[in-house]
C-alpha cells in the first residue's frame, strides 16, 4: 500500500480540505513504514465539522424520518459494510496491527460492526418510544441532539459502531474523531454512510489528536459525548461535561481478572487465554491480565498459562497462524516494557517472556510475557498495563480470593471458572465489576457493557445503551386529574 495524504475533512457528506496545516503520520506497527498523514485538526475544523451536525439535526431531510426508515439506513450502511469488510479489515489490520486471526479473518472487524447496526436498527422498530401514564401524561422518547463520538485504536470500527449505531437509530447527528493511529479506515466508514443514503450533515468526520478532541468535547455545540478510551482522558472529558451540564458516556480502562476457583478446569481456562487475557497482544480493555488462583494450584496454573503464551505465534498479523501481533506504537511498547521492569524491581518474577523476540527486527513486537510470585499491590497487578502481560495471583481462601479481584480501582470486566456454573454465578454476583463471564468471556449486543468504578460511567449496547442517546419528555394533560 502505498502512502496517502489526507489534508481533508468530511462535512455535510463531502471531502472538504481542512483549516489546520497540522499533520499526523499513520505508520504500520508491524513494519514500520508510514501508511500517511492526515489533518491535527484545529478549532476551525471542529466547528466546521459541528454546524454541519447541527444543521443536519435541523432539516426535514433527518428529522422527518421516522424510526423505521432511520433502521433502513443502518442496515443499508450494515450491507455496504459487509460488501466491503475484507478491504476494511485488511486496512485496520495495517494501521494497529490487530492479528487478523483475532476476529476470524480480516472481514470480521467491520462485520462486526455490521451486525452491531443491525442490531440498533431492529431495536429501534421496536422501541417505545412514546407511553400514557396513569395520570394521563404522555412519555416521549427524543434524541438527545449532536453527539461527539470519540473513538479508540484498538477496535475502531467495532467500538464507533456502539456509539454510531444507537446515535443514529435515535436520531442524533454525529461528529466522529478517530484515533490517530487508525484514521484511514474511518474514510472508509464515511463512503459506506454516503452510500448508505444517509443525509448530508448526519455522520461527520473530524480528525485529528488530543486537543481535536479536546475541541470537540467542549464545543457548546455538542450535546453529548460518548468516549472510549483510557481513565486518565475519560476524567478529564468527564470534568468538561460536567461543567456544562453535558451527557456523556465513558469506556474506560481495566484491570480485570480471572478468577479460578478450586474446582476449575486449568486446561479450558489455558486454551482461552488468547481470547480472554491476551487478545490482540492485550491490548482490549477488558482483558483478564490478572489470574486470580488457588495457592494448591498455583504452580499448575502458571504452567499452563507459560504453555499457553509460549505456544502463540509472534509475528505478522496478516499471517493467519499469528496470535501476538505488534503494540500499536513505539511508545507503547516502550511503556509496557517499563512495566516490566517495575513488576521486576517489585519482586516479582519472569516465568516466561519478558522481551522483544528475536528475528523481529522491525514492528513493535515484545513477548507475551507471565509473572509468578506477583501481589496484588505490585504495579502489574493495579494498573492497566496494555500489553501481553499477565500476572498470576495466589489465594488461600475463596473469600480471599473475591476480594483480591475487588481491590482494584477498576471494574469493566472479569471472569470466574468454576466446574460447578452455580457456584460460579454466585461468586460472579460478589465480584466488583460491570461485566463478568462465567468460563470464559464474551460480548453479547443484547446486554449492557460498560464498567464501575475507574472503569467508566454509562453503558453500551443493549436497550440501555441505546437510552444513552436518548432524552426524556413528559407531556402533562392539564385538565387530567393528578394522580399524585
Amino acid at each position: 500500500m502505498s502512502s496517502v495524504v489526507l489534508d481533508e475533512i468530511v462535512v455535510d457528506g463531502r471531502r472538504v480540505r481542512a483549516s489546520s496545516a497540522g499533520r499526523l503520520e499513520v505508520v504500520n506497527p508491524a513494519t514500520e513504514e508510514v501508511l500517511g498523514s492526515i489533518v491535527d485538526g484545529d478549532e476551525t475544523d471542529v466547528d466546521t465539522a459541528i454546524t454541519a451536525a447541527r444543521s443536519a439535526y435541523a432539516s426535514e431531510a433527518w428529522r422527518g424520518l421516522g424510526p423505521g426508515e432511520r433502521a433502513d439506513l443502518l442496515d443499508r450502511l450494515a450491507d455496504v459494510l459487509d460488501r466491503r469488510a475484507v478491504e476494511m479489515g485488511e486496512l485496520i489490520t495495517r494501521q494497529n496491527g490487530m492479528p487478523i486471526s483475532a476476529l476470524g479473518g480480516p472481514s470480521g472487524h467491520a462485520r462486526g460492526a455490521a451486525v452491531a447496526y443491525r442490531y440498533f436498527a431492529q431495536l429501534a422498530r421496536d422501541f417505545e418510544w412514546e407511553d400514557v401514564r396513569a395520570s394521563g401524561t404522555l412519555v416521549r422518547r427524543e434524541p438527545v441532539g449532536v453527539v461527539g463520538i470519540i473513538a479508540p485504536w484498538n477496535g475502531p470500527q467495532v467500538l464507533v459502531s456502539w456509539k454510531l449505531g444507537p446515535a443514529l437509530a435515535a436520531g442524533c447527528t454525529t461528529v466522529i474523531k478517530p484515533a490517530p493511529e487508525t484514521t484511514l479506515d474511518a474514510f472508509m466508514l464515511l463512503d459506506a454512510v454516503a452510500e448508505a443514503g444517509f443525509p448530508p450533515g448526519v455522520v461527520n468526520l473530524v480528525t485529528g489528536g488530543r486537543e481535536t478532541g479536546a475541541a470537540l468535547v467542549r464545543h457548546p455545540g455538542v450535546d453529548k459525548i460518548g468516549f472510549t478510551g483510557s481513565t486518565a482522558a475519560g476524567r478529564l472529558i468527564a470534568a468538561e461535561c460536567g461543567a456544562a451540564l453535558k451527557p456523556v458516556s465513558l469506556e474506560l480502562g481495566g484491570k480485570s481478572a480471572a478468577l479460578l476457583l478450586d474446582d476449575a478446569n486449568v486446561e479450558m481456562f489455558a486454551g482461552l487465554i488468547p481470547e480472554i487475557s491476551a487478545k490482540n497482544s492485550g491490548q482490549v480493555c477488558y482483558s483478564c491480565t490478572r489470574v486470580v488462583v488457588p495457592r494448591n494450584r498455583y504452580q499448575e496454573v502458571v504452567d499452563a498459562a507459560v504453555a499457553s503464551m509460549r505456544s502463540g505465534p509472534v509475528g505478522d498479523p496478516f499471517d493467519e497462524k499469528t496470535v501476538y501481533g505488534p503494540l500499536v506504537a513505539d511508545r507503547q511498547r516502550e511503556r509496557v516494557e517499563g512495566y516490566i521492569q517495575a513488576g521486576l524491581d517489585q519482586g516479582a518474577r519472569v516465568a516466561t517472556g519478558g522481551g522483544r523476540p528475536d528475528g523481529l527486527d522491525r514492528g513493535y513486537f515484545l513477548e507475551p510475557t507471565v509473572f509468578d510470585n506477583v501481589t496484588n499491590q505490585m504495579r502489574i497487578a493495579r494498573e492497566e498495563i496494555f500489553g501481553p502481560v499477565l500476572a498470576v495471583i495466589p489465594y488461600d481462601s475463596e473469600e480471599e480470593g473475591i476480594a483480591i479481584v475487588n481491590d482494584s480501582d477498576y471494574g469493566l470486566g472479569g471472569s470466574v471458572f468454576s466446574a460447578d456454573p452455580e457456584r460460579a454465578i454466585a461468586v460472579a454476583h460478589r465480584v466488583e465489576s460491570g461485566t463478568v463471564g462465567i468460563n470464559g468471556y464474551g460480548i453479547k449486543l443484547d446486554a449492557p457493557f460498560g464498567g464501575i468504578k475507574s472503569s467508566g460511567l454509562g453503558r453500551e449496547l443493549g436497550p440501555e445503551g441505546f437510552a444513552e442517546y436518548l432524552e426524556l419528555k413528559s407531556i402533562y394533560n392539564a385538565r387530567q386529574p393528578s394522580a399524585v
